[in-house]
């Protein structure tokens, strides 16, 4: 059974498209990861899986129940991360943490909770108001994973974390899928999405433009990693016959390896040297996530990873404000 399966799902606002024409499967168990520019329509489809809005065309079911007809069946299985998200900043974070297991009949004692996400029970004592952002998201992360969700959906998890915090988001991410836990990791931040996507989803303007796996998107862009060997001299060894290697080129001193198997790289060098070539320096030239964008959409990279900004989807749900009650946050 997948997890998440949308058929033609599509989202409009007036003559607008928010969404457009969404067919997608995420497995169960695995991490897929939804990547676009902010206002590239993660978040509208995001609310359409948990029902807060309704398509204008399309169904989508969410493990096995339709979202629309089985709203709350999805809910009691779902932990969530909105982006975007409010929590009543009188009350404290333990508060939060209880509402929100009572909410889903969860057994585990808050404290495991605030270890998880690594944060100090004693800012748990405090009202939210005095948090920072991370703190809050910190502690929103952990009111998504109460109960032993099935399903995780995060959307921008690691906004406002500091760098140890992203790495702990990414390491809760990795810890949920290995206890089978499938996570739907919503980002625009590339490099992110590639620590711990199994797959990969690329949506540009409401469109969905691609599916894979990171190995699978590099080789249908064409693009690939490089070893780049300074070198003393022209270099005398054919390098052509070596499994692996994809292309070379020598200018200004530097023989440039493209290659497929990172195994590879050892390879060339002993060949070289082997040749009598004087090796002066090497490095690497990975293929990052924002090549492989820039391969797919007509969106600068730059623009998507240097932006801060919500997702900017029109008409977003968020949360409101008062009471843990009415936030949108956990299940």
């Amino acid at each position: 059974m997948a997890a998440i399966e949308t058929s033609g799902l599509t989202k409009e606002y007036g003559n607008e498209t928010a969404l457009s024409d969404l067919d997608l499967t995420v497995a169960e168990g695995e991490v897929f990861g939804f990547l676009g520019p902010n206002g590239a329509g993660k978040t509208t489809t995001i609310d359409l899986l948990l029902d807060f809005i309704r398509p204008t065309a399309g169904t989508a079911t969410v493990l096995g129940h339709d979202v629309q007809a089985e709203t709350d069946a999805v809910l009691d299985r779902v932990g969530v991360l909105p982006d975007g998200f409010d929590l009543w900043e009188r009350s404290s974070g333990y508060r939060h943490l209880e509402f929100a297991l009572d909410s889903v009949g969860g057994r585990e004692n808050p404290n495991e909770l605030l270890e998880r996400v690594g944060l100090d029970p004693a800012d748990a004592e405090r009202p939210v108001g005095e948090y920072s952002k991370g703190m809050a998201q910190r502690l929103a992360m952990a009111m998504a994973l109460a109960g032993d969700p099935d399903l995780l959906i995060l959307d921008e998890p690691s906004s406002g974390l500091d760098p140890h915090g992203i790495r702990r988001m990414q390491e809760l991410v990795r810890e949920a899928a290995a206890d089978g836990t499938t996570v739907f990791f919503s980002s625009h931040i590339l490099g992110q999405v590639a620590a711990v996507a199994d797959r990969v989803g690329i949506l540009d303007d409401g469109e969905l433009v691609t599916v894979d796996t990171l190995e699978g998107l590099r080789e249908t862009a064409g693009v690939s990693s490089k070893l780049v060997v300074h070198l003393d001299g022209r270099p005398g060894a054919d390098l052509a016959d070596l499994d692996g290697v994809t292309d070379a080129t020598f200018a200004d001193g530097r023989l440039r390896v493209a290659y497929a198997d990172p195994a590879v790289k050892a390879r060339v060098i002993h060949r070289l040297v082997e040749s009598g070539a004087t090796v002066l320096d090497f490095e690497t030239e990975e293929v990052t996530l924002e090549d492989l964008f820039s391969a797919f959409t007509e969106t600068d990279a730059e623009a998507v990873d240097g932006s801060t900004a919500d997702d900017g989807d029109p008409d977003p749900t968020e949360a409101d404000g008062g009471d843990p009650e009415s936030a949108e946050v956990g299940r």
